[in-house]
């Protein structure tokens, strides 16, 4: 009896057991493993230099199946292809690409339609496009509808800047204050503090009124009180007991109304001008416009949480994924290859085209050039060698010249970390999504690590 008791015990352990039956219509569920690498992206890896960790994903759109992985979900500092996260982000938060930012003029509700009042407040959205005095979106264009409506004579100019907290933006790498009202202008000269900028912005409207043929009698700037609405005092009899409101008055009501105002062009362009060239102050102004009060609590915690939001609406894995900026500049960036992919494709699949006509399937709005997250993406191999990055190609002109490939992608470089995540399209006419992140000593070059990755991506290209 003791010969068969260790094979009685195996079988005992090999046994599944009773199979538990699924409810009737449960979807069936398949686990899917990643797959390996293919001979050319294995080939091309082994160029890496030793102690760097490497994080790779790539899934074909048309068929949704994975391709190529290693260290799909090693959390990795992902330099600036974190403006990815950020430019997603913001599309989903404006609506897509005919979404827009706004700026108001407003006096308060008892003096509208004077020719004279007490104070002038400017409300922004924290609008990284809004100019001094350029096109319609700007503070030129807000002064000359003031005059339009009448009025002529202001005692002092107010700016709101209740909707953001500037101070958490100054923890940041960059280290530059968010405001509700930024100007265009500032790429140059950003300024250092709050106080700066709203002395910057409120010298610049006093200016444009005067131009516009408005008296503004004190030029010193003053800051605004929270923007809400406020409930009407309560109602009393004779002897002090309190009523009921009356049903006549609007239970809530603005303090202050708006005598002008104007709106952005679609994000597109701000979007482009921040992942082209990859500028860091236009991406964390980018992720200030997510902060915004009352949608967001006004802080750079709160911005990032919204992320997040965006993020898991996206259904993107956020497993390892941890967000510290806008920019990439952080080292506290964390993402997997597998997080940036998946966001990639949402942003793929999603409609968020430029221009109008018929409806077309994502396939077809990427390969027509109209999908505004993809085309605001570096394109590889342009050969423009402009100053800050400034073409069409963006960080990506000089590479991948010659390799015949469309790569519409965003780079990411800090000491030791090269990046690189984006759409190829590969031998089979498929859209390919690609995420490929570096992380080593600070002393590995950047340059080979770039090669690397141009390898990888011909690679891919060529197997798929």
């Amino acid at each position: 009896m003791r010969r068969f008791l260790p094979l009685a015990l195996a079988c005992l352990w090999l046994w599944p057991g009773p199979q538990a039956q699924a409810p009737a219509g449960s979807p069936v569920v398949t686990l899917q493993h990643d797959p390996g690498l293919s001979a050319g992206v294995r080939a091309a890896l082994a160029g890496l230099p030793a102690g760097v960790k490497v994080g790779l994903l790539v899934r074909d759109l048309t068929t949704g199946a994975l391709l190529e992985a290693r260290g799909a979900d090693l959390p990795l500092i992902p330099a600036s292809t974190t403006k990815l996260v950020t430019a997603a982000s913001v599309l989903v938060d404006r609506g897509g690409a005919e979404g827009w930012w706004s700026t108001e003029l407003s006096v308060p509700a008892t003096e509208v339609g004077r020719a004279r009042v007490s104070h002038l407040t400017l409300r922004g959205s924290a609008d990284p496009t809004l100019s001094v005095a350029s096109g319609a979106n700007s503070l030129r264009a807000l002064a000359q509808q003031a005059f339009a409506r009448g009025l002529r004579e202001v005692g002092a100019v107010r700016v709101d800047e209740t909707g953001l907290d500037a101070r958490t933006w100054q923890n940041t790498v960059l280290g530059v204050p968010m405001t509700t009202v930024r100007l265009a202008e500032w790429q140059g000269r950003p300024p250092v503090t709050a106080a700066e900028a709203r002395a910057r912005v409120g010298a610049a409207l006093i200016a444009e009124l005067r131009r516009a043929g408005v008296r503004v009698s004190s030029s010193r700037v003053g800051t605004a009180p929270p923007f809400r609405p406020s409930a009407p005092p309560p109602r009393t009899d004779q002897r002090g007991r309190p009523l009921p409101p009356d049903p006549f008055v609007p239970v809530r009501f603005r303090p202050e109304q708006g005598v002008a105002s104007v709106r952005s062009a679609s994000p597109f362009g701000v979007l482009a001008a921040t992942l082209r060239p990859s500028d860091n102050l236009r991406a964390e102004e980018l992720l200030a416009t997510l902060a915004l009060r009352p949608s967001g609590n006004g802080t750079l915690a709160g911005a990032l949480a919204r992320e997040r939001a965006v993020l898991r609406r996206l259904n993107v894995d956020l497993t390892g994924v941890h967000l510290a900026d806008g920019s990439g500049l952080s080292r506290q960036n964390r993402q997997t290859a597998r997080a940036l992919v998946g966001l990639l494709k949402a942003l793929h699949d999603l409609p968020y085209s430029r221009g109008e006509g018929r409806a077309v399937s994502p396939a077809g709005i990427y390969l027509g050039r109209r999908n505004a997250f993809v085309e605001a993406l570096p394109q590889a191999g342009t050969g423009e060698n402009v100053p800050n990055h400034g073409g069409r190609g963006g960080t990506l002109a000089l590479r991948l010249r010659g390799a015949g490939l469309d790569v519409r992608a965003k780079t990411g470089t800090l000491p030791g970390v090269s990046a690189l995540a984006g759409y190829v399209t590969g031998k089979s006419g498929h859209t390919l999504a690609f995420a490929i992140l570096m992380n080593g000593p600070q002393e590995t070059s950047v340059l080979t690590l770039r090669a690397v990755q141009d390898r990888v991506v011909q690679a891919v290209a060529r197997a798929h």
